[in-house]
């Protein structure tokens, strides 16, 4: 998923006999599979959580165009070019979609910029990766986009009503995304031998950064057995990564390349591929800041953010004039 690491209350899971009446009816109507809306009540702890959750995978749309829009100008064809503007464009409007649904539990864009550019709120580790050749971005569409619609689609059943109907629209975009990048990785795969290379290098590199998405095994997590119960999580990190590993090895197989874990093996007993775990402590370091890119990233968000101050105030003051003419009227 492009929210990893996220926290809910501090606090362990309650039980019934320690929730108060109002937590316990919420608990009801969680349970009843009801969605919460804005206006309802719910529990602090609940509110901060979707804030974190909902602005991490927001802000992670929005650097995700980063490593895809380097690469507009130079795609090989005017096709691909139209395909990889299509597809960075509704990157923009999935963050957009996300800061509205952030924006109905209190918090402002702006209050979620300030967090990301101070570094109190993250985005996915993967967009922390450079893009270095065309196949990259086929990786990219295969992989990245592959692993967040494995958490992203049982996201629709989220809990919180705001965040389920913005990941509908969300999904049907991202399947695209994935069908096209895996559309380049064949092109690749099956052209020059050089071609074929390029395709295999991009797979190596991104294979364990897109199962470092998933974020570290949360068997032990209280964190993540409250934002289950919650059903702002649906499924745990192991079962999702599970998951793409068992639909995607096989995707691999079919273009001729081979997916880099030599312990990568099929197991009859369990019906699940055995594979190999990714370096958690590269994982770690990257979400401190020390990844390949990150000081870019983040640079360039603030870039744009300095940049468009201008703007921002250009409409308020527009706002504010217009809202003083109703009211003389």
């Amino acid at each position: 998923m492009y929210a990893q690491m996220v926290k809910s209350t501090g606090e362990g899971l309650k039980s019934r006999e320690e929730m108060s009446p109002e937590e316990r009816h919420f608990q009801d109507r969680i349970d009843a599979g009801e969605k919460i809306e804005p206006k309802d009540w719910m529990p602090e702890g609940y509110r901060k959580t979707l804030i974190r959750q909902i602005g991490q995978h927001a802000h992670s749309e929005i650097v995700g165009q980063l490593p895809e829009g380097n690469w507009i100008t130079r795609a090989p064809t005017l096709e691909r070019k139209a395909i990889l503007l299509a597809k960075v464009q509704d990157e923009a409007g999935h963050g957009l979609y996300l800061y509205c649904a952030a924006e109905t539990l209190g918090v402002s864009r702006d209050d979620l910029t300030e967090q990301l550019l101070s570094g109190k709120m993250k985005y996915s580790s993967i967009f922390n990766y450079p893009t270095l050749n065309w196949a990259d971005i086929g990786a990219v569409g295969w992989l990245v986009d592959g692993a967040a619609i494995m958490n992203q689609v049982p996201l629709q059943r989220t809990s919180f009503g705001p965040y389920s109907r913005a990941m509908i629209r969300i999904c049907k975009e991202e399947s695209f995304h994935q069908r096209q990048g895996y559309d380049l990785m064949m092109k690749m795969a099956q052209g020059t031998p050089e071609q074929k290379r390029m395709a295999q290098d991009a797979l190596n590199r991104f294979w364990y950064p897109s199962l470092m998405m998933f974020g570290p095994s949360d068997k032990e997590s209280v964190h993540s057995a409250q934002s289950m119960a919650w059903k702002i999580k649906i499924n745990t990190n192991d079962e999702l990564r599970q998951k793409f590993v068992d639909q995607t090895v096989p995707q691999a197989e079919y273009l001729g390349l081979t997916v880099p874990d030599p312990d990568l093996k099929w197991n009859e007993a369990r019906g699940h591929y055995d594979f190999s775990e990714p370096d958690w402590s590269e994982f770690f370091a990257v979400l401190k800041g020390n990844g390949p890119c990150n000081h870019d990233r983040l640079e360039a968000r603030r870039r744009a953010w300095d940049d468009g101050a201008w703007f921002r105030d250009g409409l308020m003051a527009h706002a504010a004039k217009h809202s003083g003419r109703v009211a003389a009227e």
